[in-house]
């Protein structure tokens, strides 16, 4: 019987053929409403994950309530799982345990980013960098502490909003010879940058894709002719699900139920079917 692939290996399989989506998840029901959907791969978006705790992306969870939720995604997907790492949760020690710990709950790829703490979302203003030297050290470290040779260590840098394009790319080669496996320039702000950085940098490169950023949406095709090879879309279906729940909240407070909407609700068989209830009952019955 032929084991079956890892998720790392699964996922190198998928960026080698084309471009990957990955949906940002924030839990358990969105990583499952991801695979549900037929994507290849799925985004634990730190910043969902961050908001749906009630706090801004602003570096306020601790690395055990973020791996918390990276778990569960892993466990409910059945996906390959891109994380967000944000800076490694602290200096280059704390990289080193980060990138432990997210290897055995089995994700297979994950960034860290150049930030200062407190880090901001990449999409707001006022962010500062560490010096690239040391985000160079944490690279290194990331990777050499994997005993997963396909997983995928993602540098990612935040320069274009603090020290301007050039520097940024300046920063992502350097992060690239420490040993990053994939390039993460993130906030490009014109078709241009975005073309700039998939021709200047080698090897496998990921871009952020959600509507209303400062990186202007781009097709998919056009994506991967340039050479892009994973798409993040880490917020989109936490923003949805925000909408939805304001818009029943304000039926109940109307009318005191929810059927005004009853069209727009999932039923409660489909809920169940979603979070397999039916086989998890199986299980006791045996």
């Amino acid at each position: 019987m032929t084991a079956p692939l890892k998720s790392s290996t699964l996922l190198r399989q998928h960026l080698a053929r084309d471009i990957v989506v990955a949906p940002g998840a924030y839990d358990g029901m969105s990583a499952r409403l991801v695979a549900a959907a037929g994507f290849s791969a799925v985004y634990a978006s730190g910043g969902a994950i961050a908001r749906a705790a009630g706090y801004p992306d602003i570096g306020l969870l601790s690395f055990t309530e973020v791996m918390d939720r990276v778990e569960k995604i892993v466990d409910a997907s059945g996906l390959p799982v891109v994380a967000d790492a944000d800076t490694g949760f602290g200096g280059s020690a704390n990289v080193e345990r980060t990138v432990r710990i997210m290897e055995r709950a089995g994700v297979a790829a994950f960034h860290i980013e150049d930030q200062s703490f407190p880090k901001r979302c990449g999409h707001l203003d006022d962010k500062s960098l560490v010096d690239a030297e040391e985000m160079c050290r944490k690279v290194h470290i990331a990777r050499q502490t994997l005993s997963d040779a396909d997983a995928l260590v993602i540098a990612r840098t935040d320069a274009i909003a603090v020290e301007g394009f050039e520097a940024a790319l300046s920063r992502a080669e350097r992060y690239l010879k420490a040993g990053a496996d994939m390039i993460f320039v993130e906030a490009p702000e014109t078709l241009e940058q975005i073309r700039a950085i998939a021709e200047r940098l080698p090897g496998l490169k990921l871009i952020n894709m959600f509507y209303g950023g400062k990186t202007p949406l781009t097709p998919l095709a056009d994506l991967a002719a340039m050479g892009y090879r994973l798409a993040i879309i880490p917020s989109d279906l936490q923003r949805a699900a925000i909408h939805a729940m304001q818009a029943t909240l304000a039926a109940i407070r109307q009318t005191g139920d929810s059927s005004a909407l009853s069209d727009q609700l999932t039923s409660f068989k489909e809920r169940e079917e979603i979070v397999q209830t039916r086989r998890y009952l199986a299980l006791d019955a045996q």
